[in-house]
Order: C-alpha cells, then structure tokens, then sequence
C-alpha cells in the first residue's frame, strides 16, 4: 500500500485493498470528520476575532495574553492575515 498521497487520492482511500481492509462502520471516521470540521470553524472563528481585536486597536500583547502565548507567538501564528 501506498503512504504517498497525490492530488488524485487526497484521502488515501484508493490504497485500501478490500481484502486486508475490510469494510467496518464508519462511526469513527464520521467523528473524526465531525471533529475536523468544527477544528476548522473554530480556527476561522479565532482568526475574526483576533481580526476584530486588531481593528478595535488591541495590542499583539493583549492578543497573545487571551491566547496564553506571549505577542510574538500570536502574531507569527495568526498575524499575517
């Protein structure tokens, strides 16, 4: 099997031979992709916030303390948006 993932087989789901992969239930992979998704809204969601925080004329320093980081941190993490 293939550990190499292209553009043509982004999840890696095409490697998986039936025979020494059988079918199970997809709870698990349902959650993980649940859990995924809403990683992702709460990025998107931090990033608007430390967004509004900016334009209302908070300080990296600020922004760092709510994200228990110090200022440098924040800003090389979120700041070049």
């Amino acid at each position: 099997m293939s550990t190499h993932l292209d553009a043509n087989n982004a999840t890696g789901l095409k490697d998986l031979d039936p025979t020494v992969n059988p079918a199970r239930d997809a709870t698990h992979f349902r959650n993980i992709r649940a859990a995924r998704a809403k990683l992702e809204q709460a990025e998107a969601d931090l990033r608007a916030a430390i967004k509004q925080a900016r334009a209302a004329g908070d300080s990296w320093t600020i922004i760092g303390a709510a994200l228990e980081t110090r200022r440098q941190a924040a800003y090389q993490r979120l700041g070049r948006d």
